[in-house]
């Protein structure tokens, strides 16, 4: 059944509070399972199932997909669309921040914008191999911000130390219902193929913590740190790949 039906029919509404916009546009879902290359050997992680647009692209290219969705009556909607499909589509009811990641060969999502920075650090700090997801634009943009921009950040840091990023599309706001206040990007993560840090989550930590004093010189914010007592950049003048070197000197 179209996504637009099933809102009609169950009477379904977004809660715009929450950032969750249900993608519509069939030819967007095929484009993003698409970018991903998924195949009949990959286990497909799907976060945000929703009304199932991107679920059923998954479904006939996959091996095996778990769809993530944390609202009740969208895992019952779910559920009776692919009862013939219970060994193929495994419907997970669970809050994603709350839920341990099954094992998957790639992700493709269309996810709660109010969600991106924690499900993109929960993301980053598991195995995800490759991810195909739907973001804000401008979060998008903050993700691949350059040094010394306006948008450039912990986010920024973190995520092209982590992984090769790509913002391969934008996506037109007639794709979702309701249509989005924003203009949304599909962003491809793949995981670096030399892994620059080996304890991801003391990364993520000390790089928060650098910008959480932006203005600050490195020097003054790790003041305690031999490595850095000599650094008079700021975070934000600091490239990911600096912060890498910085990292591993301190710790």
């Amino acid at each position: 059944m179209e996504p637009k039906r099933i809102l009609m029919d169950r009477g379904i509404r977004a809660v715009r509070s929450l950032g969750q916009y249900f993608l519509v546009d069939i030819d967007v879902a095929v484009r993003m399972v698409e970018y991903a290359s998924v195949g009949s050997e990959d286990v497909v992680l799907e976060i945000g199932a929703g009304l199932g647009s991107v679920t059923d692209e998954l479904a006939r290219k996959a091996k095996q997909v778990y769809a993530v969705e944390k609202d009740k009556e969208l895992c019952e909607i779910l559920r009776e669309q692919y009862v013939d499909k219970k060994g193929k589509i495994d419907v997970i009811e669970a809050d994603i921040m709350k839920l341990e990641l099954p094992e998957s060969d790639k992700v493709v999502a269309s996810i709660p914008y109010s969600l991106s920075s924690p499900i993109t650090y929960k993301l980053l700090l598991h195995n995800f191999g490759l991810a195909v997801l739907l973001y804000q634009k401008e979060f998008a943009q903050k993700m691949t911000a350059e040094p010394r921009s306006h948008l450039y950040g912990r986010v920024s840091v973190i995520a092209q130390a982590l992984a090769d990023i790509e913002i391969l599309e934008i996506v037109h706001r007639d794709a979702f219902c309701p249509s989005p206040p924003v203009k949304t990007a599909i962003v491809r993560f793949t995981e670096k193929k030399k892994r620059l840090v080996e304890d991801k989550r003391a990364f993520i930590e000390f790089v928060s913590f650098a910008f959480e004093h932006r203005r600050k010189m490195m020097r003054h914010i790790f003041n305690t740190s031999d490595a850095l007592k000599d650094l008079t950049k700021r975070p934000e003048e600091l490239s990911p790949e600096e912060f890498v070197r910085l990292f591993k000197l301190k710790y």
